[in-house]
């Protein structure tokens, strides 16, 4: 009888014993895992600050962009205005250049 409770409690041991390993793999596990979750969060607040500044710069660029693009425009109204100017003289000279040469020789 002694020795049957002995292996009871041989066995009862060897459970607890397989208890236990079981507990520290989990609780490894575990750690493991909250720190992997603690880096993913340093790294997601990492981008969220990058993208904040990014966005702060964006916002300082815009006006200079606008501003760009209205000078941009504004030239290529000032070379319609020349190129139209251009046509018109070119037209004269064409039209009337010859007459002009003619009279000013003439005199």
């Amino acid at each position: 009888m002694h020795r049957e409770i002995g292996m009871l409690t041989a066995k009862v041991d060897i459970i607890l014993e397989g208890v236990r390993r079981s507990e520290e793999k989990a609780d490894a596990s575990r750690a493991s895992m909250h720190r992997r979750m603690d880096e993913i969060v340093d790294r997601v607040s990492k981008v969220e600050l990058s993208s904040a500044a990014v966005q702060d710069d964006v916002r300082d660029m815009k006006p200079v962009t606008d501003a760009v693009k209205m000078w941009r425009q504004r030239g290529i109204g000032a070379l319609a205005i020349v190129g139209i100017g251009a046509s018109a003289l070119t037209f004269i000279i064409t039209k009337f250049g010859a007459a002009a040469i003619a009279w000013l020789t003439s005199r």
